[in-house]
């Protein structure tokens, strides 16, 4: 199939085109269609699967023909659980909006900043991503208008159920209008994300995307075990005897990540720490850094996890093993995505190892462990 018979906009076929994609992925192929004939769609595809084109391409196409008379009303929103999510969303709807016939204004809005400047900024805006908070905050200083509302897009539902955000989605449910389109998208298909779908969803369309052996293999993992004392060293060790020059290192906490980053800093590698105690300036600096390459380690916390998407990302590291089995398979998900391969590194402490065989039953998959302690670290 070519990405010219999904009827998307010709000048977002030119963009495809010119990045050299040879053709749509499964959840593209399978969803357009159906969003561009006004369908609700539950899609659940594996993070990395292209999810966000599906959503974003034919959108877009169909802004082309919507009524812009008002100005001040929202004809889509889409929710996200992150703000640098939101940040990402935004920018695929501007890189794809370029050479439209009709100019198409997109905003990210998200807690954490000042609500003032995001206030001035909802006049013409056809296209709104935000965070559940801090739109509810808009709606209730009548910043803004939903009642023209055409498309809603729930992205990442399953980790918007797993921060919280239940209550606050049945609130934005309450005030959108209630003849619309509702997209909804998860990595994950629960009881909870079944829950939320007889809640938003009419008779939806359901386009599920099996993850084939062969994509689960992009992913090489390698377990080390390792004391408690010798995970920094044996991290800074990997890093300078296998040259990697793109590493995602996850913690467990924000002390954690910046104790870390600092360690690798000390040691000749530079590295930044990204969580919700940085301020959003700060952040986004930070991501974009470590997406362009002038970055060589971002250590991150889980909540953040969700916003970096960055296509032949090679290394993800797990300093701290993450609570839920979930969580571990999304966090090396941030590798070997779209058909690119990668490398997923666990370090394990003796206390970890009872937890790690939970996470393997959960994968259904299991890695042979290294055993670190012949590894010589001084000097690391």
């Amino acid at each position: 199939m070519s990405f010219s018979s999904l009827e998307i906009a010709p000048s977002i076929v030119k963009i495809i085109s010119q990045q050299g994609f040879e053709g749509p992925y499964p959840i593209q192929s399978q969803a357009i269609p159906i969003v561009l004939q006004g369908k609700d769609l539950l899609g659940i595809a594996k993070t990395g699967s292209g999810k966000t084109a599906s959503f974003v391409w034919p959108i877009l196409t169909q802004l082309q023909q919507f009524d812009r008379s008002k100005s001040r009303h929202i004809q889509v929103l889409v929710l996200v659980p992150t703000r640098e999510l939101a940040e990402q969303v935004k920018e695929v709807f501007r890189f794809y909006s370029e050479g439209l016939p009709l100019a198409v204004k997109t905003l990210a809005v998200y807690g954490g900043v000042s609500i003032n400047p995001q206030m001035m900024a909802l006049q013409g805006v056809q296209v709104l991503i935000a965070t559940p908070g801090r739109l509810l905050e808009l709606e209730q200083k009548n910043a803004l208008n939903l009642s023209e509302t055409r498309i809603v897009v729930i992205d990442e539902a399953d980790k918007m159920l797993n921060l919280g955000f239940k209550n606050e989605m049945d609130r934005v449910n309450s005030f959108l209008p209630r003849h619309r389109q509702n997209l909804l998208f998860s990595a994950t298909l629960s009881k909870e994300i079944e829950n939320l779908n007889a809640a938003w969803l009419h008779k939806p369309q359901v386009v599920q995307i099996v993850t084939e052996e062969a994509e689960a293999d992009l992913i090489q993992q390698e377990v080390y075990l390792v004391s408690e004392e010798r995970k920094g060293p044996l991290l800074r060790y990997l890093i300078k005897q296998n040259q990697w020059q793109q590493v995602l290192v996850f913690t467990s906490t924000l002390f954690r990540a910046d104790s870390v980053a600092d360690k690798l800093n000390k040691n000749g590698i530079d590295a930044e720490a990204i969580h919700s105690k940085k301020s959003q300036g700060a952040r986004t600096e930070i991501l974009h850094r470590f997406k362009t390459g002038k970055l060589q380690v971002l250590v991150a916390t889980e909540l953040l996890s969700r916003g970096i998407d960055i296509e032949f990302l090679p290394v993800v590291v797990n300093y701290e093993l993450p609570r839920s089995p979930k969580d571990f398979i999304h966090r090396i998900g941030r590798t070997g995505r779209a058909e690119n391969p990668g490398k997923a590194v666990s370090l394990i402490t003796p206390d970890e190892q009872a937890h790690f065989i939970v996470i393997q039953k959960k994968m259904g998959k299991w890695v042979e462990r290294i055993d670190s302690s012949t590894i010589n670290l001084q000097g690391f």
